[in-house]
């Protein structure tokens, strides 16, 4: 009894998401290969050029907490930061003993509001304040990334990430090598400071998936990379999904549980064939589904499951949904009585 209702929940589950797939872009794949191909990132890849793939990862990483536009904007005005500038300002050995390498930079807590850091006597001689960054964060989180890749990388990110892939590998077709090679790539960039783990998802799968498309390991680990935001998480509840697999929980970090929204989507992955939208597509691919149930409720997607669509106080009446009349439609924040 229990495997029927199950085989039901997922039955229901691949109902409610197949609008969302069907209305995912085909040329998803194209379109993250076209995106590095501009930023010269497959050149960069292929040269094992840090400092190339530093100055990428640094443009995604400069837009959190605002809007891309605004965050474009300032950069244009203000200018970002680059790999050259940091090794530069390192060439010289720091005075503070926090940037002389990346085992002691931990907690270097600079607030540019504020104007503090762990090491305030000293702030007046250190360079990574000197950067006109957005918010001091962004100062952190750009040299905790360059002394990463410089002490722990020894200056190669693309051979470090071969090497620690090919060292997880248990082998094609063992049970939990996805999982083991994510992870061993994923548990050390998580310790570099000003950088979640959600963004580390969203920035490596594209990085995995069309740099260099003969890497397997790259592309393998990219296509499972998960980066569950809000959205995707209301529309799990919104549907019922969540309630029908008796997973329901708040956002954030039950998101990555072992039966969270990550998970969900990992399991209807599984069950759908992802080559029916592209034959190009692998045949599990994770990181499309999340793509596509975005896609379906972003204001920039096609703005459909989203609350500026819907009142949460109640069940969504929104007719013109294409997956309207099967879904549980459960309010989101319903109304106290």
């Amino acid at each position: 009894m229990a495997n029927d209702v199950e085989h039901a929940t997922w039955d229901f589950t691949i109902r409610i998401t197949r609008t969302a797939l069907l209305l995912a872009p085909r040329d998803y794949l194209n379109a993250i290969a076209a995106r590095l191909s501009e930023a010269q990132i497959q050149d960069a890849v292929r040269r094992r050029d840090s400092a190339a793939i530093f100055d990428w990862l640094m443009a995604s990483i400069s837009l959190q907490g605002i809007s891309d536009a605004i965050a474009l904007r300032f950069d244009a005005r203000h200018g970002g930061v680059c790999y050259a500038e940091i090794e530069s300002a390192l060439h010289t050995p720091p005075i503070c003993p926090r940037l002389r390498c990346y085992w002691r930079f931990e907690a270097c807590r600079y607030r540019k509001g504020e104007g503090t850091c762990a090491e305030p006597g000293l702030q007046p001689f250190c360079p990574l304040p000197k950067h006109p960054l957005r918010k001091g964060s962004l100062n952190v989180a750009a040299y905790s990334l360059f002394l990463f890749i410089r002490d722990i990388c020894d200056g190669d990110f693309v051979g470090w990430m071969d090497a620690r892939l090919e060292a997880a590998d248990p082998g094609l077709g063992i049970t939990g090598r996805v999982g083991a090679m994510g992870a061993a790539l994923l548990d050390p960039l998580r310790h570099v400071d000003g950088v979640g783990p959600k963004l580390w998802n969203m920035m490596l799968a594209d990085l995995l998936l069309a740099a260099d498309p003969q890497r397997e390991r790259w592309v393998t680990v990219g296509a499972n990379m998960i980066a569950i935001d809000t959205l995707i998480h209301n529309f799990l509840h919104r549907t019922g999904i969540l309630r029908r697999l008796g997973a329901e929980h708040a956002y954030g970090a039950g998101c990555y549980a072992s039966h969270g929204c990550a998970a969900i989507v990992s399991g209807l992955a599984e069950r759908i064939d992802a080559r029916e939208f592209n034959s190009a597509n692998p045949a599990t691919f994770p990181r499309f589904v999340q793509h596509a149930l975005w896609g379906f409720c972003a204001a920039w997607g096609w703005n459909i499951c989203n609350g500026n669509t819907i009142d949460d106080r109640r069940r969504c009446a929104n007719g013109n949904c294409p997956a309207f009349s099967a879904c549980d439609r459960v309010p989101l924040k319903p109304q106290r009585v």
